[in-house]
């Protein structure tokens, strides 16, 4: 009986636990929605050795897919991708790799980092 009763404890618990977790907010406290226009670019070629437009795609593409972040250049700004649903920050920007963009979304900054949760991405004229 103490078994089974701490074993329905405990599911409980841990249903209760990601309940909670799903439901935690993101919230973006004042800040508005904004669009940016820039081009997507893989951090790792773009900062470690200046590596960037459509001659580099197919670079950028095995990159990004190897794990590195991808970013969004304005020509002064990097505007790195922050996923607010847990998901890879690197979705929404992959078929758009060393393409021109119009972004919408939140830009948020943090130490120095700037980063935009991804609402829609668009090609840019």
């Amino acid at each position: 009986m103490r078994r089974t009763l701490g074993t329905l404890a405990l599911a409980i618990s841990t249903a209760a636990g990601l309940y909670a977790w799903q439901q935690h907010a993101h919230g973006h406290g004042d800040a508005k929605a904004t669009q940016i226009t820039g081009q997507v670019v893989d951090i790792a070629c773009f900062v470690g050795h200046n590596s960037s437009g459509e001659k580099h795609a197919k670079c950028a593409e095995a990159c990004a897919r190897a794990g590195n972040p991808l970013a969004i250049f304005d020509g002064k700004q990097i505007y790195l991708p922050v996923s607010m649903n847990h998901k890879n920050p690197n979705e929404k920007l992959m078929a758009f790799i060393e393409k021109k963009v119009k972004v919408t979304g939140t830009v948020l900054e943090k130490a120095g980092i700037r980063g935009i949760a991804i609402d829609k991405v668009e090609p840019a004229q």
